[in-house]
Order: structure tokens, then C-alpha cells, then sequence
């Protein structure tokens, strides 16, 4: 459990960053539908999908730039 709170933890104070919470809970959305789609036959709408897969994109993208970003 101390990978999982490390992984969503921002790099400023330690503590769980909101935007890495809502990327990971999107990214698993995105990973179930797939698997749905391909195992199981059911299809989810297109801008569903693709709203939820850009919140995924986004995510990362600002989880990156924390990275490059000036620390005080």
C-alpha cells in the first residue's frame, strides 16, 4: 500500500495529489471499457470514451510539467 500512496503523491510535500487521483480513476475507466469491448461485446459511446481518455491524456501531461517545474 506505501507504492500506491507514493505513486499519488505530489512532488512538493508529500501529500496525494487530486490530479493523480483523478487520472489513475480514469485510466481504469478507460482500461475496463476496453476489455468490455473486446471480451465481452459491449460497446461504449465514442465521445465517452474519448472525454474519458483525454482526462487521462491531460493528466499525465500536468503530472509531467510537475516534474520540470521550479520548486521553492
Amino acid at each position: 500500500m506505501n507504492w500506491l500512496n507514493s505513486m499519488l503523491a505530489d512532488g512538493v510535500n508529500g501529500s496525494v495529489s487530486s490530479k493523480r487521483v483523478v487520472t489513475l480513476a480514469a485510466f481504469i475507466v478507460v482500461c475496463v471499457s476496453y476489455i468490455a469491448d473486446q471480451f465481452f461485446g459491449y460497446s461504449a459511446k465514442a465521445a465517452l470514451f474519448e472525454s474519458m481518455m483525454y482526462i487521462v491524456v491531460a493528466g499525465l501531461g500536468f503530472t509531467v510539467t510537475e516534474k520540470f517545474a521550479k520548486k521553492e
